[in-house]
């Protein structure tokens, strides 16, 4: 059989299987030199209909849009606008009795939570724009919640029909899904600093690199990519420290603050700078107008151990041992988190992690943390530990592990646009690099040879 007549026999199958009530079951007409069947047990008719959806709905308060494929063999992928796709594990598909109402049932891949869509063929209108569809649609995801709004048949969506058998089918599940157009569309950042192998300080834009500083921590790039802040540690017997403003262009460096000091970050528009600052037995979150150093000034002055940057242009993200903390400009805590919500089971909480919010979804949290337990077979660091990267919906409590159990990452960060993400790996013994991989955890490979890169632009 021609390979192009043998990729629809599913499709032509599954349709000539529908029950007689459905519309698109062509009438037929026995030829007359058809020799007649002996009786036998009644065809199974399928539930599975129509074939080849998608299902969708606008935003709605906080929540996003959203939509659902729905494949031959079920939903097969939930997309957000501002999060990765979730794949799903199609279950099975159950017609309401003889009505035209049908219950489809999979399971999120990455958590295993259950998803439900019931579809119903009536008239539906997704929009203000008074648009008709076939299908009412309302999906229910055990972690995400409810989504109601339309469905419509999207053959065209499906593009690779084949006979694959199921083995064949599973065997490379992801990357038989087309690519979110987000993906599609990434840009590589064109000004990053990271800590080479001798532990020197680098900022790299376009094709030049300059070397910042023999040495240095918790690098932060300004939005232009050329204003580069790191903490330098001013005495090997105590804890004085010196937050440092680089310039890219002019090579000079200015001390800006100095004494119990650390970690700090750029606003998004890149007129403050926040960083942590020891006052009154406690770490504070203290601020000062971006490039100089007058007048620092006490913004949050509850112990935290952490400063994770921007939450939102308006608000910082802090945590103790026991919370995470939104945190507005006028200093007061918005929005409190319990850690152990965002770590679950599997990862210990520790002063040294990172939560980054994504810069295009305040809602998503990107955590570098040690495993609990490490994953049998993982790599460790010098001090036997297992490490890994997640991703932490702060709204549904969704929490989806990045990394491979074959390696040891930490210091994650956000690219620009929102769907790459940076992290220093360890593989076995060797040495420390820096790695790149989409925000699904696909297209992981090595970017340079250094660790703790961050991205200016």
């Amino acid at each position: 059989m021609p390979r192009s007549l043998g990729a629809f026999v599913p499709l032509l199958g599954s349709i000539m299987a529908f029950s007689a009530g459905s519309p698109l079951l062509p009438t037929q007409t026995p030829s007359p030199q058809t020799k007649k069947a002996p009786a036998g047990p009644a065809a199974v008719q399928s539930t599975h209909f129509p074939i080849l959806l998608l299902a969708f709905g606008p935003a709605s308060g906080n929540d996003p849009s959203w939509s659902v494929r729905i494949g031959q063999k079920g939903p097969e992928r939930l997309d957000r606008p501002g999060y990765p796709p979730i794949l799903l594990d199609p279950v099975d598909v159950n017609r309401e009795g003889t009505s035209d109402a049908w219950n489809y049932r999979a399971k999120d891949a990455a958590t295993g939570a259950e998803l439900a869509v019931h579809l119903r063929r009536e008239p539906c209108s997704a929009d203000a724009t008074g648009t008709k569809y076939t299908f009412t649609a309302v999906v229910q995801h055990a972690q995400i919640g409810t989504l109601n709004g339309c469905a419509r048949i999207a053959a065209e969506l499906f593009p690779k029909i084949t006979n694959q058998t199921s083995d064949e089918d599973n065997a490379d599940k992801k990357s038989a899904q087309p690519l979110p157009a987000d993906v599609i569309k990434f840009k590589a950042p064109v000004a990053v600093a990271y800590l080479n192998p001798a532990g020197k300080v680098v900022v790299s834009v376009g094709n030049i690199r300059k070397i910042a500083a023999p040495a240095g921590s918790e690098l932060e790039l300004a939005h232009d990519g050329k204003r580069l802040l790191y903490t330098r540690d001013d005495s090997k017997s105590g804890p004085e420290r010196t937050i440092v403003l680089y310039d890219f262009d002019t090579g000079r460096s200015k001390d800006l603050v100095h004494g119990l000091v650390r970690r700090a970050f750029w606003s998004p528009d890149d007129t403050r700078i926040a960083f942590l600052n020891y006052q009154d037995q406690k770490w504070q979150i203290w601020t000062l107008p971006g490039a100089t150093t007058e007048n620092p000034t006490p913004l949050y002055t509850n112990n935290v151990n952490s400063l994770h940057g921007w939450n939102d242009a308006h608000t910082l993200l802090a945590s103790d041992m026991q919370n995470a903390y939104r945190v507005a400009e006028d200093g007061t805590s918005v929005q409190t988190i319990p850690l152990q919500d965002i770590y679950g089971g599997s990862f210990q909480i520790m002063s040294s992690d990172t939560l980054r919010a994504s810069p295009t979804n305040p809602d998503l949290l990107l955590v570098s943390a040690n495993y609990e337990t490490a994953p049998a077979g993982a790599p460790t660091d010098a001090n036997g530990i297992a490490a890994g990267l997640f991703l932490y919906e702060l709204r549904s409590k969704r929490r989806v592990v990045l990394s491979q159990t074959d390696e040891w990452a930490r210091a994650a960060e956000w690219s620009r646009d929102g769907v790459q993400i940076f992290y220093t790996r360890r593989a076995t013994s060797a040495s420390p690099q820096t790695y790149r991989m989409f925000w699904d955890s696909s297209g992981a490979r090595r970017y340079l040879d250094g660790t703790d890169l961050v991205v200016g632009k």
